[in-house]
């Protein structure tokens, strides 16, 4: 059977961003998984962020110490870029595979920051592994996470390898702290949970990671040489850790080359069975529950530890597994169902429901949205640390939620602050568009609708809610609506930029169910 409307609209809003009105009559074209392949099979689409820096004269010697550009690089892409699953999958990873642009103190940040995005990009239909081991050698995490530049022990000064990255990477974007059923429960010895690694092991996989060091041209200054975040970190044989290493029970052999060793102790990761719940279930949280239930993990974990074919580590089956579950298309019911729409989704939703795709200057002047009190409170590429805007295990206390244990990470943003600073915000975009209306919404369809506020808010309904707002609430915010007289062409603006705020303020739009 064909979705209807509002399933077409509530599947984009998971897949991607928006449903324009063309985007709901494809997916009722091609159903679900028709529409999904041909997102999927979709290449890379327009220049990259490096690219777009260089074109848009941001790679000069002024800019060799900030992010100029860098804002506007990503931004761009999130809004207007056609491949819009594969925007939505960037997104997600740069918000699991962490690098906040806070923690690039380097000659050339914009172009690392816009370069590891681009990486992602890259990866987002590819293979696990292929994008572990590009993370790992990134520029940009190799300084956010310090590996770059980790060096051996020193048995004179007491110097030992920086553990940094060895933790992280294990803890945050490959196993996890405690080890894993198939369906994300804890596995227990005695009744208690068993951890996945030790101080041992992650002081041995710090000694892997030595002697890495970023790629720049010898004898070139910095400044001159804007291109060297794009490459890969290459070993300084020196400084590299001798001998053998043992990382979760696996000798590594002393006799390998530093990029063997690093290649098997990411294979040894890789493999471990605790990498299709851990990351799969973070991948569900990104795209459709913020609390799903075990069998629905353990669907996603499967396609990841084998993608049909004897595949591991396929995204693209993993992402199939996560949007076309039973779970993920079914009426959403209960208090665990859903997740809260982030911020940065909530804007780009906006933008291209309203075809504010293009900025008339072609700067894409957006910026930095972190500050709660008069922004978004969140910025894409912009966490405030590698355990990102918020934590996957995030319960909020003192409420329903808390008392049935249900995760929901991006309430962490929410607050007093955050609650005002978005409403405020989003009014100055609803009537004035982005970048002092540089990027300007169409309300043409919505216009042709002011004089019946309650069409009006039906059209919204579907639109940005999936008609998820109740009868009751559309016809209160039609009371609201019908305050403002139609009797002009700057009153009917008036009320269609009312009633888009008042959607996008209501508690049934922000989360999704």
């Amino acid at each position: 059977m064909l979705p209807t409307d509002a399933q077409a609209a509530r599947f984009l809003a998971q897949a991607g961003f928006a449903a324009t009105a063309d985007d709901i009559a494809a997916v009722k074209a091609r159903n679900y998984s028709g529409w999904l392949d041909e997102q999927l099979a979709m290449p890379q689409q327009g220049v990259s962020r490096v690219q777009w820096l260089i074109d848009n004269g941001y790679v000069v010697e002024a800019n060799v110490s900030s992010f100029a550009g860098a804002d506007a690089s990503i931004w761009r892409k999130l809004i207007a870029s056609p491949d819009v699953v594969r925007q939505r999958m960037t997104l997600a990873l740069s918000e699991i595979l962490v690098v906040g642009m806070g923690g690039l103190p380097i000659a050339w940040r914009n172009v690392a920051i816009a370069h590891y995005v681009d990486l992602l990009e890259k990866h987002a239909f590819g293979n696990f592994r292929d994008l572990l081991q590009d993370v790992t050698l990134s520029t940009a995490m190799g300084t956010y996470l310090n590996m770059q530049g980790n060096r051996k022990e020193d048995p004179r000064t007491g110097r030992v390898p920086d553990e940094n990255y060895a933790r992280e990477v294990m803890q945050l974007f490959t196993i996890g702290l405690l080890q894993l059923n198939l369906d994300g429960s804890p596995k227990t010895s005695g009744g208690k949970p068993i951890e996945t690694y030790s101080q041992t092991d992650i002081t041995q996989l710090a000694r892997v990671f030595t002697g890495w060091v970023n790629d720049r041209t010898a004898g070139v200054p910095a400044v001159s040489d804007a291109a060297y975040p794009t490459r890969p970190m290459r070993n300084d044989g020196s400084q590299y850790q001798s001998g053998d290493k043992i990382v979760l029970g696996t000798v590594i052999a002393g006799s390998l080359s530093p990029a063997q060793a690093l290649s098997q102790a990411l294979d040894i990761l890789f493999r471990d069975p605790n990498v299709g719940p851990f990351i799969g279930r973070q991948l569900i949280q990104r795209f459709t529950q913020s609390h799903p239930s075990p069998a629905y993990v353990a669907r996603v974990a499967s396609a990841f530890n084998d993608n049909g074919s004897g595949v591991r580590g396929d995204l693209k089956a993993v992402l199939r597994a996560v949007l076309l579950d039973i779970e993920a298309r079914a009426t959403p019911t209960g208090s665990a169902s859903g997740r809260l729409r982030e911020p940065i989704q909530r804007l780009i939703q906006w933008a291209r429901t309203f075809g504010a795709v293009s900025s008339t200057s072609g700067r894409w002047a957006i910026g930095d949205l972190s500050d709660p009190g008069t922004r978004l409170g969140q910025s894409p590429s912009r966490s405030p640390s590698v355990f990102n805007f918020f934590r996957p295990g995030y319960v909020p206390p003192g409420n329903e939620l808390a008392l049935n244990g249900v995760t929901a990470p991006e309430f962490q943003l929410v607050n007093e602050s955050s609650v005002a600073g978005y409403l405020n915000y989003m009014q100055g975009v609803v009537q004035n568009g982005l970048a002092n209306g540089d990027i300007a919404p169409n309300y043409a369809t919505e216009l042709a609708l002011a004089n019946d506020a309650t069409a009006l808010l039906q059209h919204l309904n579907l639109r940005l809610a999936a008609n998820g707002l109740s009868s009751a609430t559309v016809a209160a915010l039609a009371t609201a609506v019908n305050s403002i007289a139609a009797t002009s062409d700057a009153n009917r603006l008036a009320r269609v930029r009312a009633a888009v705020l008042l959607v996008m303020a209501a508690p049934e739009y922000l989360v999704q169910r």
